[in-house]
């Protein structure tokens, strides 16, 4: 019995090698921050190092991401990863938008929530200095600072949606 579970879970496993998800390697950056925002070079760095692989249309893909689970597990954290902030298409956020990704991107960084533990015990280099954290948020605290002097206050802030009464 047990010899059959094992065959049926290596064919499931053999099988699941042939089916692959797609790669998220557009390398479209028409909609990229910098497009609005300069990105000095040393941000640049701690960007690349330590948020683009989940947080730009353009993974740098480790080896173990041609192996079955695992690589669906990674496309699912690079979906989510860009669902809550995209360099790539930051330029395409409306202004409120923007300045909450900015705030939130801060918040992040400073409680040490990002990068993620599991992406630095894996990516020794993506862990980032104290320096590269007060970097990183000057950075984004200069944006959002740029924000408030160019836009009325009121536009800054996301605006609820009024619900309907069911």
């Amino acid at each position: 019995m047990i010899k059959k579970i094992v065959l049926t879970l290596v064919v499931v496993l053999a099988i699941a090698q042939v089916v692959r998800p797609t790669k998220n390697n557009s390398g479209d950056i028409q909609k990229d921050i910098s497009t609005l925002y300069p990105m000095p070079a040393d941000v640049k760095v701690i960007v690349n190092k330590a948020c683009a692989d989940c947080h730009t249309n353009n993974t740098n893909y480790p080896f173990y991401a041609e192996i079955q689970p695992i690589a669906y597990w990674l496309e699912d954290h690079v979906k989510d990863g860009k669902r809550h902030f995209n360099f790539n298409e930051f330029a395409s956020y409306k202004i409120a938008k923007q300045n909450h990704k900015l705030e939130e991107v801060i918040e992040q960084i400073k409680e040490g929530e990002m990068p993620l533990y599991s992406y630095t015990l894996i990516h020794k280099e993506a862990r980032l200095t104290d320096a590269e954290k007060e970097t990183l948020t000057n950075w984004c605290q200069s944006i959002m600072d740029s924000l408030k002097a160019t836009y009325p206050a009121d536009s800054l802030v996301i605006k609820k949606q009024p619900t309907t009464a069911k």
